[in-house]
């Protein structure tokens, strides 16, 4: 088992030198890696390209969360209002207060103003079934079990229930939380249970927590729901609305506890703080996420309250399921890595729509942010796979130690770090950014093997559609980025696929169809502007180095288009508006650094 500790930032700027773009992993995917800092002096080494098996393998085991029982030994408890009567043994009633003393199943219908108390034994494992059963407490938690090892809450079929707690708590209580836990907790079944949390959280187990099932319709005025070790969701459809974090892991002491996972069913977060926090890790391999954090991206972020859709300590993977993530801070936020591995995702955030303090990874799945103030942050950054879209307001792709306050100033605008501590690597997928501060940037090096990458940068000569600080290379793949020319940049001269910038001595119109056009009058490349350029770089297996290509405007676009790069076009009427010798850096620009 690795060593995982939560980064600083402190700690991350003195390892950044290390960050760099490794070889491969075991599916044979380029593979991003970072060193983290932890709390203590090593730092820890954590691999963007880990798998959601691989992670939750490393974790703690989720408790047995067996919900069956036989119906002949259940004790049937009839809340009366302010008392209760059992049919059987294992129930003490004093007043409103029923203590459940020994392991079982007990059956709670009726209505109490009062509290259930589970003090069952170190070892016990008690079964709650709730059964339109309706709690509340003036005065403490609704439900609290302060002694078992295993409490499972079993929502009966068709059933309507409801727990509320007090309106405060004393700031060293114990027993904090509407549905409180001190035991490994469980909630399953078929019916539905809905949970006030009036003066903290509404759910919330200090060993670990797992809803299998069941509609749970939460309201906080902290945390939504709560596992300290582990809060897994298997099924059901839960519905949290939070004055503070939605979804909350806290276990930051232990390297194999503090995570999330959600697995299936039907999650919808709407979170003052944080919608989901895992300590640690945050996986999520199925099921429908749907999370607004912080009132959403109109939002603007503040330093007072984290307000990301989705954070971790250590690692975020998303390998299954469905996201719509509308954040006021981040969508996806790791102290460490985040791995989009298959999940399909929509974001709009009002910070940066995926940022990872060492490594992010993208092999599978599909990422659109509709807006965001930069697209994808790491300090390395791999694309293998998956569709990705991007709209963001200052760039797009950054490779940095995300300090950057935004582009511009010079080449890799983001601020000084060592061109050696950064990169991006693309090897396949698709990604087409719209971006109005630097596209396609890396502060270190830049490799682009295959896919298809279309950037449509920026208006302003301050920013460029590429921007690489370092070595930038190209050998296979697809790339055209348009936009400014102020800053224009293109691969290094020494690159192994052939490339050519064109800077146009008159602004193109948004909107125009541009085409390449090799020397035999075949139409290489169908581009059209998405907005004002003055620059094109392009480069495919079509494209020969030394080799005259002429640009024409005017023709026609047909087939399919990525980001404005069409797969067919014709020249029609057309007029030339530049001739560019393949492999030549732009005009008032320059090429980036060949290899060293």
């Amino acid at each position: 088992m690795r060593v995982r500790k939560k980064l600083t930032a402190a700690m991350f700027s003195a390892v950044l030198a290390t960050a760099a773009v490794a070889g491969c992993s075991d599916g044979g995917s380029d593979t991003a890696t970072g060193t983290s800092g932890g709390t203590t002096a090593a730092a820890a080494s954590v691999s963007g390209a880990s798998s959601a098996e691989q992670v939750l393998a490393e974790n703690q085991d989720a408790h047995d969360t067996d919900a069956s029982f036989d119906e002949s030994t259940v004790v049937d408890v009839k809340l009366t209002g302010g008392s209760a009567t059992a049919s059987g043994d294992g129930v003490a009633v004093d007043g409103s207060t029923v203590t459940i003393t020994a392991a079982g199943t007990y059956r709670l219908s009726g209505t109490l103003s009062g509290q259930v108390v589970v003090k069952a034994g170190a070892e016990a494992t008690v079964k709650l079934i709730l059964d339109g059963a309706t709690i509340t407490s003036t005065s403490t938690a609704a439900i609290a079990a302060t002694e078992a090892d295993k409490v499972v809450v079993i929502l009966a079929d068709g059933s309507q229930n409801t727990l509320g707690d007090a309106s405060s708590y004393a700031d060293d209580a114990e027993v904090n939380a509407a549905l409180y836990s001190a035991a490994d907790l469980t909630i399953a079944g078929n019916g539905a249970l809905t949970v006030r949390g009036n003066g903290n959280d509404a759910i919330a187990s200090q060993d670990g927590l797992v809803i299998a099932s069941g509609t749970i319709t939460v309201e906080a005025a902290d945390d939504g729901i709560r596992g300290k070790d582990y809060l897994i969701v298997q099924s059901g459809t839960i519905s949290v609305t939070a004055g503070g974090d939605g979804l909350k892991a806290d276990n930051a002491e232990e390297a194999d506890r503090g995570y999330i996972s959600v697995a299936g069913g039907t999650v919808t977060v709407t979170a003052k703080g944080d919608g989901a926090d895992a300590a640690t890790d945050l996986v999520v391999t199925g099921g429908t996420v749907t999370v607004t954090a912080g009132g959403g991206s109109d939002v603007a972020p503040t330093d007072e309250n984290s307000t990301k859709a989705l954070k971790s300590g250590v690692i975020v993977v998303l390998q299954g399921g469905t996201l719509k993530l509308d954040s006021s801070d981040d969508a996806i936020n790791s102290d460490a890595a985040v791995h989009l591995n298959g999940a399909k995702i929509t974001a709009a955030t009002g910070d940066d729509a995926v940022h990872a303090e060492a490594s992010l990874v993208v092999d599978a799945g599909s990422l659109d942010v509709t807006t965001s103030e930069e697209g994808l942050e790491s300090a390395a950054i791999a694309v293998n796979g998956g569709d990705v879209t991007l709209v963001s307001s200052d760039d797009g792709v950054n490779a940095s130690g995300g300090t950057s306050t935004g582009g511009g100033g010079g080449p890799g605008g983001g601020g000084g770090e060592a061109v050696g501590a950064y990169s991006v690597k693309v090897t396949g997928g698709t990604l087409v950014i719209n971006a109005e501060g630097d596209g396609f940037d890396s502060n270190g090096t830049a490799s682009i093997t295959g896919g298809t990458i279309v950037v449509n940068g920026p208006t302003r000569n301050g920013n460029g559609a590429l921007d690489v600080n370092g070595d930038f290379q190209i050998s296979g793949g697809v790339l055209a980025a348009a936009g400014s020319a102020g800053m224009a940049v293109a691969p290094g001269t020494d690159s192994s696929q052939g490339w050519l910038s064109s800077t146009f001595t008159s602004t193109v119109a948004a909107g125009t169809t541009l085409q390449v056009v090799d020397g035999d009058g075949k139409v290489v490349a169908t581009f059209v502007t998405s907005k004002d350029i003055q620059n094109l770089v392009y480069s495919s297996s079509a494209i020969t180095k030394g080799d005259k290509y002429q640009i024409y405007s005017g023709g026609t676009a047909s087939g399919d288009s990525t980001g404005g790069l069409s797969t067919a076009g014709t020249l029609g009427s057309a007029n030339s508006v530049a001739t560019v010798t393949a492999g030549e850096a732009p005009a008032g620009g320059r090429g980036g650094r060949p290899g060293r």
